[in-house]
C-alpha cells in the first residue's frame, strides 16, 4: 500500500511540474493574438441585431461628431472593406468614408499581406462600427502580416506614430506573459492618443494587451430591450474577460480608487459595453449582413466615443467613475457574472473584474 502511495505521488509530482513548466514555457515569441468575435446566426439579406441609432441613444452619446483619426489595428488583408463599409453607410444613412473623400486609408505593412475570413469578419465589425459611432472621424486601418505578437507589435507601433491618431483600437488578445511590462512602452502615442483594447471572450482571466496599464480595457455585458427596441437593461455578459494581471503591477489610478482584492496588480477591464451576440451588431461582408458580438465590438466604439469628446484617458476615466457626478459618465453594471469563482467573477457596485468601472452613458469624459 505504501508502494502504491508512492507512486501515485510521484506521478502527481511529475504532472505538476510539467504543468508548471508548460506554463513557464509560454513568452511573447508563442503570442498569437485572437480577435474575440461571434457570429450570432447565418447570413441575412438585411441587417437585424441594434442599430446605430439604438446604441448611441443606449449611452447617451452624440448622434453625429468625432474628430482625427480612428486607428484600427488588426491582421491580415480584408480585400472588400472599402466597399462593406460603403455599403454600411449607406443602409443607415452614415456619410460616405471612401479613399477617395480621405475619409478611409488601409496601410498594410508589408507589400502583400494575406487575407483571413475570421479575421476580415473582425475588421468589417471594427471599421463599420467606429464610423457609426464617429462618422466624422476618419477611419485608418492597419494591417498586420500575422497575428503573431511580433507582428502586431510592428503594426501598433506605426499606429502609436501616427500624429493624426485620435484613438487606437486593438480588438485582439491573448494569455498574458512574463515579457509584457517590458512592452507596455509600445502603447504609448505620439499624439497622445489612448488605446483600447478587448478584454476577451473566455469569461474570468487576464487578457493581453488589455492588461497592460498604459491600455483601456474593454469588457463585455448583454443589453435587454422591452417590446419595440427601448432600452430595458444592462448585466455583465458571461463571456467577459476579467481578472488580476499575474505580471502588470497595480498602476496608480487604480490604487487611488482602492480597488478591492487587486493585492497591488493591475485589474482588468477598465469599462465596458455591449458584447453580448444575442444582443449584437450588423455588419456586412460581401453583400451579406450578419449580427455579431464579443467583447470586440467595445474597443473601436469606445475609440470613437473618444473622438467625440475633448479628450479621454484613463486617468480621467477613474476620476470621473470616483467623483459625486459619477452616474452621469457610466451606467454601473451591478448584476451578472463571467464564471463562478466567487467575488471576482460578479458584478457589483463602483468596480468589478468583468464590467470594470461600468459603460458609457456620455461622451463627455
Amino acid at each position: 500500500m505504501k508502494k502504491i502511495l508512492f507512486l501515485i505521488a510521484i506521478v502527481l509530482t511529475v504532472l505538476f511540474f510539467n504543468k508548471e513548466s508548460a506554463g513557464a514555457a509560454y513568452h511573447f515569441s508563442n503570442f498569437k493574438g485572437k480577435p474575440p468575435i461571434h457570429i450570432y446566426g447565418g447570413a441575412m439579406k438585411k441587417p437585424g441585431g441594434l442599430s446605430p441609432t439604438q446604441i448611441k441613444t443606449f449611452y447617451n452619446i452624440s448622434s453625429s461628431g468625432g474628430h482625427g483619426t480612428i486607428v484600427i489595428v488588426g491582421a491580415y488583408d480584408d480585400q472588400t472593406i472599402e466597399k462593406d463599409l460603403n455599403d454600411f453607410s449607406q443602409q443607415f444613412n452614415l456619410p460616405a468614408c471612401t479613399t477617395t473623400n480621405g475619409c478611409f486609408e488601409k496601410h498594410k505593412m508589408a507589400g502583400t499581406v494575406k487575407n483571413n475570413s475570421g479575421w476580415a469578419s473582425e475588421t468589417s465589425l471594427d471599421v463599420e462600427w467606429a464610423h457609426a459611432i464617429a462618422p466624422q472621424a476618419k477611419i485608418l486601418l492597419v494591417e498586420a502580416v500575422t497575428p503573431s505578437g511580433a507582428n502586431l507589435l510592428k503594426a501598433v507601433d506605426y499606429a502609436a506614430g501616427r500624429k493624426d491618431a485620435s484613438a487606437i483600437s486593438m480588438s485582439w488578445g491573448g494569455a498574458e506573459f512574463p515579457e509584457e511590462v517590458s512592452l507596455d512602452s509600445h502603447f504609448k502615442s505620439v499624439s497622445g492618443a489612448p488605446f483600447f483594447a478587448s478584454s476577451g471572450d473566455n469569461g474570468t482571466g487576464a487578457s493581453w494587451p488589455a492588461s497592460s496599464p498604459y491600455v483601456i480595457g474593454v469588457g463585455g455585458t448583454t443589453i435587454s430591450t422591452k417590446n419595440g427596441g427601448a432600452f430595458a437593461k444592462e448585466t455583465a455578459w458571461a463571456g467577459s474577460g476579467g481578472g488580476v494581471s499575474i505580471y502588470e503591477k497595480e498602476p496608480a489610478f487604480q490604487k487611488e480608487y482602492s480597488i478591492v482584492k487587486a493585492s497591488g496588480m493591475r485589474a482588468i477591464p477598465d469599462v465596458s459595453y455591449n458584447a453580448d451576440p444575442a444582443s449584437g451588431f450588423p455588419i456586412i461582408k460581401n453583400g451579406k449582413w450578419y449580427i455579431v458580438g464579443g467583447t470586440s465590438a467595445g474597443a473601436p466604439q469606445w475609440a470613437a466615443v473618444a473622438t467625440l469628446g475633448q479628450g479621454m484617458d484613463i486617468n480621467k476615466l477613474y476620476a470621473d467613475k470616483s467623483g459625486a457626478n459619477s452616474a452621469k459618465y457610466f451606467r454601473d453594471i451591478t448584476s451578472g457574472s463571467n464564471g463562478d469563482c466567487g467575488y471576482y467573477c460578479s458584478a457589483r457596485k463602483h468596480y468589478d473584474y468583468v464590467t470594470g468601472l461600468g459603460s458609457p452613458l456620455t461622451n463627455n469624459f
